[in-house]
This record gives C-alpha cells, sequence and structure tokens, in this order.
C-alpha cells in the first residue's frame, strides 16, 4: 500500500516563520520567530520540527520567502555591472519620462542598481528583425569581458539592443565573461526576453542584483531540505532551487504569492468566484483582486524599479501587525510603514518594541493573551497599555481612544490599497467575498467589508498559516516569452503554431519532459502603446475585442490587431491536497468573555475557540473566534457561521 505523502509549507514572514505540516496525522501547524539576519536559521529550527512530528524526511518541501524583496528595498544587493551596446550605456539612469510624483517640483528618480560607472558598451548591434548590422567579433567580446573583470563585480548583466530578436550576440558574451569571471551572469534575451530595451535591461539588472543573495540563500535551504525543495516564483508557480536561482528575479513577490493561491482554492471549493484577498501579516498587509480568476501582469514597479516578468498582481502597503505607529511632524497619527518586526517585535512581546498596531487590538480586548498561539507565548499587556498610553499622550487621548486610532488608521491605508486593486480598476466588489487570512487579516476584516460594501467575509481554516497551504498545491510553472510584433491575418495561425513550437522546445531543454503548456499573446491595435494578455486561440481576435471592452469600455473591430509578444508557460501539476471538512458538533460553551471594544463602546463579549465550532454553528457578534495563528473579530450586527468546508463566513445579521 503506498504510503500518504509527507508535505511540509514554509512561508516566512517578517515576524514568524509559518510552517504547515500534512502527513499520517492529518494537518498540524506551528510558527517559529524569523530570524531577518539569517531567514534560513528559521526555516532550519522549523524543518528540524516538520521531521519530528513526521517521523521521516517530508517528500516535500515548499517555501515562499521575502529574500528578494527585502534585498531590494533595502539596496543590499550585489556590486553589478552591465553590458549594454555601444550608445546605449546610459539606458538605467534616463530610463522613461514618466514621472512618479506628478506634482513634485523636483522629482527625484530612484537611483539605478548599476551606476553609470559600471556600465559598458559593446562594439555590436542587431537590428529590430534579428539581423546583425554590426556583428560582435570574438576580440570584441574578450575586450569586453577583461574591462569588467577590472570592475570586480559580483555579478553581471547583459542587454543587448533587440537581443530578443537575436541572442547569439549575449551568449558570446557570456561565453567571453565566464572565462575570466566566476560570478552569476544574468542574459536579458533568457530573463525577459520581449522588447522595450529600458524595461529589459532593468529586469535584467535586478536578476543579476539579486541572484547572489538568493542563490547563497537557497543553496543554504538546499542543504537543509535536499531536493525535495521547490520555491515559490511570482507568478505562484514553484521551480527547483537550481532553476530559481538562475532568475531571482522571478521570486520578488514570492511572499504574497502562496496566500492568493490559497484563498482562491478555498473561495472555489466554497462556491465563490469574484474575490478579495486580505493578508495581513507582521511587517505588511497583502491584498489582490481575483475576478473568477487570479489575475497576472507583466508590468510592475518595485522600489523604484521596473520590473517585466508575470506576477500576480498585488498590492502591499506597510500596515501589518507589526507596522509602529507614531505622532508625525504635522501631529497627526500615522502607522507604519516602519515596523517593529520579530525582533524586539511589539511592545506586548516584552522586548522593548512598540507602539504597534499589535498592541492597539491588546488593547481593545481583540487579542487574548492566554490564546495567543494557543499559549506559546505569552504577552505582556501591560506593555501594550503604556505604549498606547504614550502615544495617546501626543494627541490628548487616553490609551484606549488612541489604539481605536491606530486601528482606523491602518485599517484606512489597508482600503486605499484594496480600492486601488479593484474599484479603480472597473471592479463592482459589492458582489465580492473578501477572503481574509495572515495573522490580523481576520482582525481587520469586518470593518474593511463594511466600509467597502462587500457582503460576505471569508475567513479559512488555519487562517494565520493560509500562505504555506497555497505554497503546497502550487504548480511547477516556467515562464518564456519571444517578442514577434506581427500585424494579425491569415499567415499569423501559421506562424504563431511554429513560434510555439520552438518556445516548447526551449523549456523541454531547459527544465525537462513532461511538461504541459499554456498558451497566449500579448495583443494590441495598431498604433497602441500597450498591449493585453489574451489566451491564445483560433478567435483571438474576437477575445481581444471583447477583453478591451470590459477592460475600457469600448472596442474596435474594424481596426488592424498586432500581436506583440508570444507567451508560453510550461507546467507540472501541484501537489493534491486534502479537503479541510467541518464536523457536526454539539454547541459548546465559550472559552471566556472578554472586555472586547467595538470602536464606540466596550462590551463584555464572548470569546469562541475555533475548533470546537462544528458545521453549522453560529455565533453572533460583538465577539472573538480563535484559533492558532489568527483571532477573528465579529463585529455588532454580524454572525459567523461555519460552511462544510470548515470555513468561517461572515455576513450582517438580518
Amino acid at each position: 500500500m503506498k504510503k500518504p505523502p509527507a508535505l511540509v509549507g514554509v512561508d516566512t514572514g517578517g515576524t514568524f516563520t509559518d510552517f504547515l505540516v500534512v502527513g499520517p496525522r492529518g494537518v498540524e501547524a506551528f510558527k517559529v520567530p524569523s530570524t531577518p539576519r539569517d531567514p534560513s536559521r528559521a526555516f532550519r529550527l522549523g524543518l528540524a520540527e516538520a521531521r519530528k512530528r513526521l517521523g521521516r524526511e517530508p517528500d516535500l518541501v515548499a517555501h515562499g520567502f521575502t529574500v528578494a524583496t527585502n534585498a531590494l528595498l533595502t539596496r543590499t544587493g550585489a556590486r553589478t555591472a552591465l553590458v549594454t551596446t555601444e550608445g546605449f550605456e546610459d539606458l538605467l539612469a534616463i530610463g522613461r519620462q514618466t514621472r512618479p510624483d506628478l506634482y513634485a517640483l523636483a522629482p527625484r528618480a530612484p537611483e539605478p542598481l548599476v551606476p553609470r560607472s559600471r556600465s559598458v558598451g559593446a562594439h555590436e548591434r542587431v537590428g529590430p528583425d534579428g539581423g546583425a548590422e554590426t556583428p560582435l567579433t570574438a576580440t570584441e567580446a574578450r575586450r569586453m569581458a577583461w574591462r569588467v573583470a577590472t570592475m570586480r563585480p559580483r555579478a553581471v548583466a547583459v542587454c543587448l539592443l533587440h537581443s530578443y530578436a537575436r541572442p547569439a550576440h549575449e551568449r558570446r558574451l557570456a561565453r567571453a565573461l565566464r572565462a575570466v569571471l566566476d560570478v552569476p551572469i544574468s542574459l536579458s534575451s533568457e530573463v525577459s526576453g520581449e522588447y522595450r530595451e529600458y524595461e529589459r535591461a532593468s529586469t535584467t539588472a535586478l536578476n543579476a542584483y539579486l541572484a547572489p543573495c538568493v542563490g547563497e540563500y537557497l543553496e543554504r535551504l538546499a542543504r537543509a531540505a535536499g531536493p525535495r525543495l521547490r520555491v515559490l516564483q511570482s507568478n505562484g508557480g514553484a521551480v527547483s532551487a537550481r532553476v530559481l536561482a538562475e532568475r531571482p528575479v522571478l521570486s520578488v513577490l514570492s511572499g504574497p504569492a502562496g496566500g492568493v493561491l490559497g484563498a482562491a482554492a478555498v473561495a472555489r471549493r466554497a462556491g465563490l468566484h469574484d474575490l478579495l484577498t486580505l493578508d495581513v501579516g507582521g511587517t505588511s498587509t497583502d491584498v489582490s483582486v481575483h475576478p473568477g480568476r487570479v489575475r497576472t501582469t507583466k508590468e510592475t514597479v518595485l522600489g523604484g524599479v521596473p520590473v517585466r516578468v508575470p506576477m500576480l498582481e498585488v498590492e502591499t502597503v506597510g500596515a501589518g501587525g507589526g507596522s509602529l505607529a507614531r505622532i508625525d511632524a504635522g501631529g497627526a497619527l500615522a502607522v507604519g510603514p516602519a515596523s517593529a518586526g520579530a525582533d524586539p517585535g511589539p511592545a506586548c512581546y516584552g522586548k522593548g518594541g512598540g507602539p504597534t498596531v499589535t498592541d492597539a487590538h491588546v488593547v481593545l480586548g481583540r487579542i487574548v493573551p492566554e490564546l495567543f498561539l494557543d499559549g506559546a507565548m505569552s504577552l505582556d499587556v501591560d506593555a501594550s497599555w503604556r505604549a498606547m498610553e504614550k502615544i495617546g499622550r501626543g494627541l490628548g487621548l487616553r490609551a484606549r481612544e488612541a489604539a481605536r486610532g491606530v486601528v482606523a488608521v491602518a485599517n484606512t491605508s489597508i482600503e486605499r490599497a484594496l480600492r486601488v486593486i479593484s474599484v479603480s480598476r472597473g471592479h463592482d466588489v459589492r458582489s465580492f467575498a473578501l477572503v481574509a487570512f495572515g495573522g490580523a487579516g481576520p482582525l481587520h476584516a469586518v470593518e474593511l467589508a463594511r466600509s467597502l460594501g462587500v457582503p460576505e467575509v471569508l475567513v479559512p481554516p488555519r487562517a494565520g498559516l493560509l500562505s504555506a497551504w497555497g505554497l503546497l498545491g502550487a504548480e511547477e510553472t516556467h515562464p518564456l516569452a519571444r517578442t514577434v510584433l506581427w500585424t494579425l491575418d491569415a499567415d499569423t495561425p501559421r506562424r504563431a503554431s511554429a513560434a510555439f513550437a520552438a518556445l516548447e522546445r526551449e523549456a523541454a531543454r531547459r527544465f525537462g519532459r513532461g511538461l504541459r503548456f499554456r498558451r497566449s499573446a500579448d495583443v494590441r491595435y495598431r498604433g497602441q502603446s500597450f498591449e493585453i494578455e489574451v489566451p491564445w486561440s483560433a478567435g483571438i481576435a474576437r477575445a481581444f475585442h471583447r477583453e478591451h471592452e470590459r477592460r475600457y469600455g469600448y472596442a474596435r473591430p474594424g481596426r488592424a490587431i498586432e500581436i506583440v509578444n508570444l507567451n508560453l508557460e510550461a507546467f507540472r501539476a501541484g501537489e493534491r491536497l486534502p479537503a479541510p471538512r467541518a464536523s457536526r458538533r454539539p454547541r459548546p460553551a465559550p472559552w471566556g468573555r472578554v472586555a472586547l471594544d467595538t470602536g464606540v463602546a466596550t462590551r463584555q463579549a464572548p470569546v469562541w475557540r475555533r475548533e470546537t465550532l462544528g458545521q453549522g454553528a453560529r455565533v453572533a457578534g460583538p465577539c472573538l473566534v480563535v484559533e492558532y495563528g489568527a483571532t477573528t473579530y465579529v463585529a455588532p450586527g454580524f454572525e459567523a457561521r461555519v460552511d462544510r468546508w470548515d470555513n468561517l463566513r461572515l455576513r450582517r445579521r438580518r
């Protein structure tokens, strides 16, 4: 008889690293404090505990992490050199004319990852049709390699003009560079093989910038976990550590992606299709919109750096449980983006940190100290009160009023992010459900749903560890793309078939056999500057017109259509995870009662242990529902019901 699989999901956050273990004893969850100075340490400690619980080596260790994101935001990546076509050495510095702050009188663009002093131009040139207008000679390639070597870089990015159409020059440069340098080398034709020179150069430079730190991190994890390790990319697909080390730019949103996947899976099982996701962690809040499908994008800016690779559409705001509250220069209350992190953490951790959003919830009675992580971690309640009193003195408020203000400001920041990703993009969220998870997501969800007009909140089982659950079910995916710039005509299907076949052969060569494929194209009307991604089919023109009208309110069926890029996603199916089901239980007694602040008054309210609530159980607000790793706040006028899949479904009482 075949043994059931032993699986471990690991999600690294700013405050805790979450572990979800699926094995003979069912599904178990635990958290260990994150170790920001060396994130692999928390991974190793938790993996050792997971092995004990399984009683053997896991068959799969799936991991989402923030090492790449942190290196970019803190500018702690590697010393990088850029090789480009002669005359384009200033490409990263010039960038585009777009202004991130339209009303700034003296705007300052972020410093490029590669300074002009480490950007060199090779005597070569390729045309947009792939023709070699100026061939790259072997002598010139060796000259470039020795010139780069004198800069002592820890990584090299190579981005030659129009190399998406002819990558041979970049490959020749790579061979010359590897002959004199033992550092990671990133080729734009492999990292982001599409036109738009600035975005391609920026993405390739970022890939090189991240390669040493991400590569070293993944190497430490691989030593601990072995060949069973799979790491999550920003597009929601998992790959081996070796593959991701070659394209670390694909991991810049690895952390939030697992939660989006997990939320989509539990909502689909519950019969919900249009979703907003709310992941409130210790350091930040990540939100996304899911109008019947997980949305991806190729265009984003992270830390002032344009990135053009497939990734899930996620909006991030610095308003998590560990976000620090302060009085700003104008005398107003502000929350985040600075965070207390894992060490010292919020004031209630007893290490001298705070005041934070978590401390505000403690003061409001929305976090029950005796039940925090099932009692595995004690909280210093008095320290939270002192932290809120300090904030209150600066505002002329009492501690409880200050705590209400801290939560309200955090909610405002989160609501703004939710509106940016949904309402501002044309979605009517009054027919959506809000899926809340992360350690603090269910604490904020009802108040946010009320402000947005969202009719229902869904809190999945093990909400505090949903990201780790999403990791385990992720497909293995490898995105590839090529620029073609064709006008859609009768010959396009034949040309596309040949081009997709070539991409599929490349995928098999780089990532092995046994892959399945999804095809799409970036399409636009002739004369437009930007494209819409549409699944490839015989009716791609009709599909493009429909999507254009849905997105922009109009279509032009008689206008010429251009196929800009062909996209191929090579994939293998992920693990089939056991579906949680709620059992029927007699109605339990509440664990106890607390003084719960509802924002306008303080009332004695019941506290329910989530594991005691069976299918069909209903609890009315105001109350708390507590589980390991998360607490759900049910506001007055709302009711929470347990469905057959063990989800909490929160709606207004009729």
